[in-house]
């Protein structure tokens, strides 16, 4: 696609499919990824039979995404990741347990790091209250830290309550703590699933170029 279309994508929120959206990148031109795939995940081993009537509607109706998908994307953000560069992937309590490498095989992405996001609010839960997500840090090879990762001074748990504009609205502060650790002004940040597109306000106070969207959300 010509780079001129890809321009026009920059820093807007672009309502259209994620994977159209990084088919139109070019290899290696992204510095940092974050990525919140909608899966059922924890929602389908709870089965609240009042699911999508009065718990947790906005969630349910949100298309999901099957881990064929989720794959096809993980795929496409390592091919548009500048070498060394990041994907900040959430994931929810049962992802994390069951595991998620199987998402990352034949790609040039490995686990460098887990940063957990107390959310400083008690959610849903049969057994315990859950509060936090997780955010699980791949770096694309060669792995490095020096002069890559440039503070040293973000916890591995992160207490921020964030405003719900969205069912999957994630922490501003965190972010853009993550992309000023990660990259440099003007760099590109790619979010494709951008939801309530809080990556987009991270990158407008950060300095980069932001680079996503959402298939329900966004400015056509």
């Amino acid at each position: 696609m010509a780079v001129q279309t890809v321009k026009s994508l920059l820093n807007r929120k672009n309502k259209m499919d994620g994977l159209d959206l990084l088919n139109s990148i070019d290899t290696e031109t992204v510095k940092v990824a974050f990525f919140d795939p909608q899966y059922r995940g924890i929602l389908d081993k709870l089965s609240y039979g009042n699911e999508g009537i009065n718990r947790g509607k906005a969630r349910s109706s949100l298309p999901q995404m099957e881990l064929g998908t989720i794959i096809k994307f993980i795929n496409e953000i390592d091919r548009v990741l500048l070498p060394s560069g990041h994907l900040f992937l959430w994931v929810d309590k049962f992802h994390l347990c069951q595991g998620v490498l199987e998402w990352v095989i034949n790609t040039n992405l490995n686990l460098v790091d887990l940063i957990t996001w107390d959310k400083d609010k008690i959610g849903m839960g049969y057994r315990t209250r859950r509060k936090s997500e997780y955010l699980i840090v791949f770096q694309k090879k060669p792995i490095r830290a020096k002069d890559v990762w440039k503070s040293h001074s973000i916890p591995d748990v992160w207490t921020e309550k964030v405003q719900k504009n969205h069912p999957h609205s994630k922490p501003i502060k965190l972010q853009e703590t993550l992309i000023l650790a990660t990259s440099e002004e003007n760099d590109i940040i790619l979010d494709p699933a951008s939801g309530g597109y809080s990556v987009f306000e991270a990158c407008k106070a950060t300095n980069r170029n932001f680079i996503g969207g959402d298939i329900v959300y966004g400015e056509d």
